[in-house]
């Protein structure tokens, strides 16, 4: 589990492509500390939850699926990715619950600076995936590329957020544009929600 807080912006260093479609991927760690990171640990690159299976100074290596790779994007070689370490019991949980299991992808409408000033706010605008729409409501939360956010506005398929210069700074998400696709976590309480009020309908009927 996670909390969507990240600790540091790491690099993929290398992608070497393994046997159906699987590949190794190697990750610069930049600042996230990886003194107390055993093998078999989990790390949350770009929201996607991966076990660590090899570790050096300053990096470390992860294995991801071909189901991984259908469903998430941000793993291209050179790619700035955000890196959170899996939460302890003992951790403050500052942002909000997080799997590390991406739901879909969705695709930046807009961002741009709020207001004529320098350093300030930005919005960011995405078009979610149909199926995920519903799960999306103003004052919720969602996971984009693995941090977690507040939605202000939704319009059908289209949510809005507001990123504070703090979350810039500290973040990948500076570097998104028009065009750009992240990855989408949205709310699990959301999901089991939905799943909790189909499940009745169905067994209603029965």
């Amino acid at each position: 589990m996670f909390t969507g807080i990240i600790q540091a912006v790491g690099r993929i260093q290398h992608l070497t492509e393994g046997p159906g479609g699987d590949a190794r991927l190697t990750v610069h760690a930049g600042g996230l500390g990886l003194d107390e990171v055993a093998l078999g640990d989990s790390i949350a690159v770009n929201g996607v939850c991966l076990t660590v299976v090899e570790k050096g100074a300053e990096h470390f290596g992860v294995d991801v699926s071909r189901e991984t790779f259908a469903c998430t994007v941000g793993f291209a070689p050179g790619e700035a990715v955000n890196l959170e370490k899996a939460l302890r019991l003992a951790d403050h949980l500052g942002g909000h619950i997080v799997s590390g299991h991406v739901d879909g992808v969705g695709e930046v409408v807009r961002f741009e600076p709020v207001g004529a000033e320098a350093g300030g706010s930005w919005r960011l605008d995405i078009r979610a995936p149909h199926r995920l729409a519903r799960f999306i409501a103003a004052k919720g939360s969602i996971a984009v590329n693995g941090v977690s956010l507040t939605v202000n506005r939704v319009h059908g398929e289209e949510f809005s957020i507001n990123l504070i210069p703090h979350t810039l700074e500290h973040t990948m998400l500076k570097a998104l544009q028009a065009g750009s696709r992240v990855n989408l976590e949205v709310d699990m309480l959301a999901r089991y929600a939905e799943r909790l009020l189909a499940y009745t309908n169905h067994t209603d009927k029965d």
